[in-house]
């Protein structure tokens, strides 16, 4: 069974859809100004075609309504960070990691210094084997002379 694929003139570039959708993101000032617009709707019918002419849904009007009532639309209210709230910081948690991070500096300098005095033992362990033992003097050649 064969089937025939059209072109489809949705998945064109040409048209008005844009092949990468983006968010629209509203002003405060888009927002209070719609809002002032709904209030005039009275007849029936009216907020319908308002909402469709901007492309808004009732979703919109709700929501921008209850930012409105809180206060978030006014003209000297902060921006609204989004995402979770920050929760405060402890200073008892702070002062655990600042002692935690202290602890640590202070551990790796005393495992640097034991390994520095682990290194020393050694120079002078061998320092005294070639006291002990000394090596003849080498001929005036430069060739290196066997010891036997």
């Amino acid at each position: 069974m064969a089937v025939a694929l059209a072109p489809s003139p949705l998945l064109s570039s040409t048209g008005a859809v844009s092949p990468t959708p983006t968010r629209r993101r509203f002003t405060v000032a888009f927002k209070r100004q719609f809002l002032i617009e709904a209030a005039r709707c009275t007849r029936p019918g009216e907020l319908g075609a308002l909402l469709r002419r901007e492309g808004l849904y009732t979703s919109h009007l709700a929501q921008w309504r209850a930012a409105e009532r809180r206060g978030e639309l006014a003209d000297d209210a902060p921006a609204r960070r989004r995402g979770p709230v920050p929760t405060p910081i402890d200073p008892a948690v702070q002062r655990v990691a600042e002692l935690e991070r202290q602890l640590a500096a202070a551990t790796a300098r005393a495992e640097r210094a034991e390994a520095l005095v682990a290194v020393q033992k050694k120079v002078a362990a061998l320092l005294e084997q070639l006291d002990a033992d000394p090596a003849p003097p080498p001929s005036p050649t430069g060739a290196r002379t066997r010891r036997r």
